[in-house]
Parts: C-alpha cells; structure tokens; sequence
C-alpha cells in the first residue's frame, strides 16, 4: 500500500480494510464450522443455548472499520453497454482503466487472474504521475474487495463487476461497503447451511473476530493489545493445524455448554475500546444504522439484518421480535443465468434500504417502531 494511494482508500472508504491487509490472521477452521452449524437462515443469528446471537453492521464498523451507512453496492455483473447509461463493452473500459488488457489466459469469463493484477501492480513507479497513481488505485482497490471482503471459493480471481465503482474513485466513499459485506456473509453462512456446501467462503476474519471478541472463553490466550480496526487484535493468531475432526468435536461440546454469561454483549462500550476506535465509526451518520432492521444488499445478494432478535447486543432488553421474513427465495438467486440491472430486479429490496432509517429500529427500553416491507410473507422460526 504505497503512501500516495491512501487519499484514494480514505475517500473510497477503504483505508482501514485496507491496514488490515498486513494484519490479516489465520482462520480457526473447527472454530468457525462449529458455529456455522448454529447458524439458522430463517433468522440470520446463531442459535445458542442461552439465545440468539449475530454478526451486526455495528460489528462490521468496529472489527473492520467499514462504513454502513450509504448506497448499496450493487449494479451489474458485466452488461455494462446494456444496463448503465454511456455504458461501454467491459474489456473496452477495462483497458481505459488500466492501460492495457490482461492475456486471454489470465482471463475466464468475467474474472481477470489474480495474478496477473499482483504482478502488474505490484509496486508503484517512484516517477509515477497522478494518472499512474490512480491505475495502481484502481487495481489495489480491485484486489482488496475480490479478496478481504468479497472472495469466493475461487479464492485466485477478480471479478470485473468493480469496473464502474473504480472509474470514479471520488465517488467510492458515498457506498455501504459495511452492508454489503455482511450481506455476503450471511448469504455465505446461508448456502453451507441450505445446501450440500462444504468449502466456506466470504469475510471469514470478521466471523472469527466477532467470536474472539464476544466469547472469551473462546479466545486464544495472550492477546490483551489492540488496536483500530479490533480485527487487527489477532494478527498474530496461529491455531493449531492437526486434529480437526476432534477440535470440531471440543468447540461442538463448549458451544452446547455456554450461559448468557460467557458471551459479552457489549464489548465496545469500554472505555479502553472506545478510545482506540476512529472517530468517523462513531458518528450519527453510522452509528443510527446499527439499529436498522433492513435488507442488506450485495448485487444479487439479498439478505436480511435481523437485529430486533439480538437487542442486548446494543444494550437492550430482548423483546418478542417479529417473526422472520421468509427469503428463501433469494436465497435462490447468485446472479447467475443471464445478467440483470439488479437495482431494478430487487426494487422493493432497494426501496427498503433507501428508507433504511424509516425501518425498525428497537431501542434500549426494547421498543420499537413498525414498518413491514410491502410484498413481504413471514414465517415463525423455531
């Protein structure tokens, strides 16, 4: 991350994901598998003996210092010439963005090798102009969001889907990359627990840290120093690599066994956490989405921020919520078979999200305010 592409993250919103590229831990396979068997889709929370618990945008803005309130990210997966206004062939704006085009063999479909990006731009000219600056902008910010946020089981590809946002690179800060990001998680978690899924993709180090944090009987020992964004706390984590299949067992038997005790409902309304955390993440204008019970959208991923179920996470007493929206619908759709203008295929979804402030927001006294998308069905979970 050269010093003279931080304007671009800051602006974009990207520069404390961006840190974490250096800090970035190893995952916990038994760990996180154990409490993706929790995970119920009806509902998007962990279903725990003593409750419900989740990942919430208030946990994404602390653990990775994204923001989550803005538009929802979201457009087309690569018809630009059809859908978007002045719209041009995809690898014609590819080359306008980044001066040449890669091989057709570093190329599938609407992917570019990952490869070919690092070994492109790598390293920053140090005679660079500010138009060279933003190319390596433009593929660092392309990498970033194929890879730390948005990764898929491919694990080595970067979808082009990202043309439109980095042709702006002013415009990148006004996104809910916070929102989008969980909505991917979720639907990650979704697809293991739907479907005969066994390889686990998305923003897994948010899923990590959020258990570190919330449950310390959980957390690995000596870990006491950190920082902002929190998910930097365990750069230096390295779990055990043997033994998976009884690890799975032991994290089965703890989760089966823990109280209302051994979860930390509000780990950053410490004085020590709250002083580390950048002020931006504080401010009305994000912290009033922590609330919202609104739809989370990620392209054709639509997903569900159910937070009316885990009200003592933002320091609340749990009410009866409402019962769940039923998406198994959604939960259908990936964006395959044929490209959409998803803005307009999920309208009412959108609309929901841009009245996200008008939606439920339960309070500290455990109430809350009504609005019930149109169109929506309900189902009770059990």
């Amino acid at each position: 991350m050269h010093e003279r592409i931080i304007p671009y993250l800051e602006r974009a919103g990207l520069y404390h994901l961006a840190r974490l590229n250096s800090q970035w831990f190893w995952l916990d396979e038994p760990l996180v598998s154990a409490f993706v068997e929790r995970w119920r889709p009806e509902t998007h929370t962990f279903h725990m003996p003593f409750g419900e618990c989740t990942v919430t945008l208030q946990d994404v803005a602390f653990q990775l210092g994204l923001p989550v309130d803005g538009e929802a990210v979201s457009g087309c997966l690569g018809e630009f010439e059809t859908y978007m206004e002045g719209g041009r062939p995809a690898w014609e704006w590819f080359e306008d963005l980044f001066g040449e085009r890669p091989p057709p063999n570093k190329v599938k479909q609407m992917t570019v090798h990952f490869t070919w990006f690092h070994e492109r731009f790598r390293v920053l000219p140090p005679d660079a102009s500010e138009e060279t600056v933003r190319i390596y902008a433009r593929a660092y910010i392309m990498m970033l969001l194929s890879t730390q946020l948005f990764g898929d089981k491919s694990a080595n590809r970067v979808h082009i889907r990202w043309l439109p946002f980095v042709a702006n690179l002013d415009g990148m800060g006004r996104y809910s990359w916070g929102s989008a990001a969980l909505a991917w998680l979720y639907r990650c978690m979704c697809r293991v627990a739907n479907r005969n899924v066994t390889n686990l993709a998305g923003p897994l180090q948010l899923l990590q840290s959020w258990i570190f944090w919330r449950f310390p009987s959980l957390r690995p020992a000596g870990f006491e120093v950190f920082s902002f964004p929190l998910a930097s706390r365990w750069s230096a984590y390295l779990p055990p690599n043997d033994g998976k299949e009884q690890r799975v067992i032991r994290y089965r038997l703890a989760l089966d066994r823990l109280t209302a005790r051994d979860i930390v409902w509000e780990p950053y309304s410490a004085l020590d956490v709250l002083a580390v955390v950048h002020p931006e993440i504080l401010t009305e204008e994000h912290s009033r989405m922590w609330r919202a019970v609104t739809a989370l959208i990620y392209f054709a991923v639509i997903e569900w921020h159910q937070v009316d179920r885990v009200v003592p996470q933002l320091g609340g007493v749990q009410h009866t919520p409402e019962d769940a929206l039923n998406v198994d619908w959604l939960h259908a759709k990936d964006g395959r078979g044929g490209d959409r203008w998803f803005p307009h295929y999920y309208q009412k979804w959108h609309e929901h999200w841009e009245n996200r402030l008008d939606a439920r927001h339960p309070d500290t006294s455990g109430g809350i305010s009504e609005r019930i998308l149109p169109g929506s069905t309900q189902i009770t979970a059990t």
